[in-house]
C-alpha cells in the first residue's frame, strides 16, 4: 500500500508515519465542549478525523480512536444557570444532539467516548506528581498552577519562545501566579457556583483546568505515549503546548509522535466563529442540504487548508456529488474488494497517503465517473462505489439519491407547519398541535420543544 505521510505540526514537515506498535495506532483527537449545538468548524474537525481514522483502518491499522467530551467548564456552568437546569441535564442534552449531528453525516463513533468528569482521580494523580517534580504549585488564591519557566521545552509544538510569549502577554488579574503565563490546572471552588462542579483534592474543593483534562483521558485509556493527537489549528496553542508540558512533566516520557490540526472554516475570509456571530449550526445547515452532500462539501478540501462556507459552495457540492450518482444511475455497482493494482485505485492510495488528500482522491472519483459514463462498465462502477465508500461517500442507491429534493425543498412548508403547532398551543388547541407534530413525523420531520417557546426541527 505504500508508505503513509502525515504532516506533523511538531516537526513543521510531512514525516513517514510509523506507530509505536506495528499494526497498531492510538489516536487521541480534542472533542466538543458540550452547552450548545455543534457548529460548522466542529463538523471540519470531525469529519476530518473521521477520515483520517477511516483510512488508517482501510491501510490495515488496529486503531484506537478516542474523542473526548468536555462536560465541565466555565461556559456549560454558565449556561446551565442561565438556563436554571442542571449541568448534567444540559450536557446530557448536547450530547445526543452532537450523536444526531454525527450520525446524521457518517461520522463513525470513536472507540472511546469518554467524559472530563469521570476521570477526576486520574487529573488530580498527575497534578500531584507534577507538584513532585517541582512543576506545580499552589497560589493564595487556592488555584494548582503548573510552572511553565521550569519545563524545559514550552513552546516546542507551536514554535512560540517563552521572551515572545513574555512580549505579548496581557496584564494578569490572577495576582496568584508566580508568572503570567503559568496555567491552571486545578481550579478552587467558589461560593457562586453549583456543588456539582466541585470535587475534594488535597488542595480544597475544585474542579479541573481545560489543559489537564485531555492529558488524564488519553494517558489512560492510550497509555502515556501514544501515536497521533488531533484537534482544531485554534488548540495548536495554548491547549496542546499545555497538554505537552503538563502529561511530559509528570511522566517523563514523549508523550505524542505526531500532532494533527485541521484548518479553520471560513466565512467572508473570517474565521467562523461565535464570538463573531458568523457561524452555522450543523442541524440549520441539514434543513436546507442533503446531509451527504454536506460531508462531500468538507470532505473534498484538504483538511489542513481553509473550508470556504457559502450557500455557492454548497450548491456547487450537491451538483458535484449529483454528477457522481448520475455516473452509477442504472449501472449495477457493487461494494467489492479493492484492487490496490488498478491505476485509478492506486492513485486514490497516493493521494490519501500523502498526508490524507482527499481533495485528489475525490479528483480520481470524478476520473472513474467519467470512465463509467463512457463504457457503462459493471466493474468500474463498482470500483468509483467502493472507492467512495472508503470516504463515506456514494453508499446509497442512486436512484434515491437524485430523485430526493436533498432537504432544501420543503423547509419553508415545515416552518409554516411548526408557527401553526405554536399558535395552537398558545390557543390551548392541544389535538391540533398534535395533529400538526404527528403530521410532520409522518414525513420523517421531529420537533423539539425547547426553553422559551422554540422549536428545533430535524429530519429523521
Amino acid at each position: 500500500m505504500g508508505d503513509l505521510q502525515i504532516y506533523n505540526s511538531l516537526t513543521r514537515s510531512k514525516q513517514v508515519f510509523r506507530s509505536i506498535e506495528p499494526g497498531k495506532v492510538g489516536m487521541y483527537v480534542c472533542g466538543m465542549t458540550i452547552y450548545d449545538y455543534c457548529h460548522m468548524g466542529h463538523a471540519r474537525m470531525m469529519m476530518s478525523f473521521d477520515v483520517v481514522y477511516r483510512w488508517l483502518k482501510a491501510l490495515g491499522y488496529d486503531v484506537t480512536y478516542v474523542r473526548n467530551i468536555t462536560d465541565i467548564d466555565d461556559k456549560i456552568i454558565k449556561r446551565a444557570g442561565e438556563n436554571n437546569e442542571t449541568m448534567l441535564n444540559l450536557t446530557t442534552r448536547f450530547t445526543r444532539c452532537m450523536h444526531e449531528d454525527t450520525q446524521a453525516l457518517g461520522i463513525l463513533p470513536p472507540d472511546h467516548e469518554p467524559k472530563a468528569t469521570e476521570y477526576i482521580d486520574e487529573m488530580l494523580a498527575i497534578i500531584e506528581k507534577l507538584e513532585k517534580n517541582g512543576l506545580a504549585y499552589q497560589s493564595e488564591d487556592g488555584d494548582v498552577n503548573f510552572s511553565v519557566r521550569d519545563f524545559k521545552g514550552y513552546g516546542k509544538l507551536s514554535g512560540k519562545s517563552l521572551d515572545d510569549l513574555r512580549a505579548g502577554e496581557r496584564v494578569d488579574i490572577n495576582t496568584g501566579k508566580r508568572d503570567p503565563l503559568d496555567f491552571v490546572l486545578w481550579k478552587s471552588a467558589k461560593d457562586s457556583e453549583p456543588d456539582e462542579a466541585k470535587w475534594d483534592s488535597k488542595w480544597g474543593k475544585g474542579r479541573p483546568g481545560w489543559h489537564i483534562e485531555c492529558s488524564a483521558m488519553s494517558s489512560k485509556l492510550l497509555g502515556e505515549h501514544f501515536d497521533i493527537h488531533g484537534g482544531g489549528f485554534d488548540l495548536q496553542f495554548p491547549h496542546h503546548e499545555n497538554e505537552i508540558a503538563q502529561s511530559e512533566g509528570a511522566s517523563g516520557k514523549p508523550f505524542v509522535n505526531y500532532w494533527m490540526h485541521n484548518g479553520f472554516v471560513r466565512v467572508d475570509n473570517v474565521k467562523m466563529s461565535k464570538s463573531l456571530g458568523n457561524f452555522f449550526t450543523i442541524r440549520d445547515v441539514l434543513k436546507d442540504y442533503d446531509a451527504e452532500v454536506l460531508r462531500f462539501f468538507i470532505i473534498r478540501t484538504h483538511y489542513r487548508s481553509p473550508l470556504n462556507y457559502s450557500d455557492a459552495h454548497l450548491n456547487d457540492a450537491k451538483g458535484a456529488l449529483t454528477r457522481l450518482y448520475t455516473a452509477l444511475n442504472g449501472v449495477d455497482a457493487k461494494v467489492v474488494d479493492i484492487d490496490w493494482n488498478n491505476p485509478y485505485a492506486a492513485r486514490f492510495r497516493d493521494a490519501m497517503n500523502d498526508d490524507f488528500n482527499t481533495a485528489e482522491a475525490v479528483a480520481v472519483l470524478f476520473e472513474l465517473a467519467g470512465e463509467v459514463n463512457r463504457t457503462h462498465s459493471v466493474e468500474t462502477a463498482s470500483l468509483l462505489k467502493s472507492l467512495g465508500g472508503v470516504l463515506g461517500l456514494l453508499d446509497r442507491d442512486p436512484e434515491v439519491f437524485l430523485k430526493g429534493d436533498a432537504g432544501d425543498g420543503d423547509t419553508a412548508w415545515i416552518e409554516e407547519q411548526i408557527q401553526a403547532r405554536l399558535a395552537a398551543k398558545k390557543s390551548k388547541d392541544y389535538a391540533e398541535a398534535d395533529r400538526i407534530r404527528n403530521a410532520l413525523k409522518e414525513k420523517g420531520i421531529e420537533l423539539e420543544d425547547r426553553p422559551g417557546g422554540i422549536t428545533e426541527w430535524r429530519r429523521a
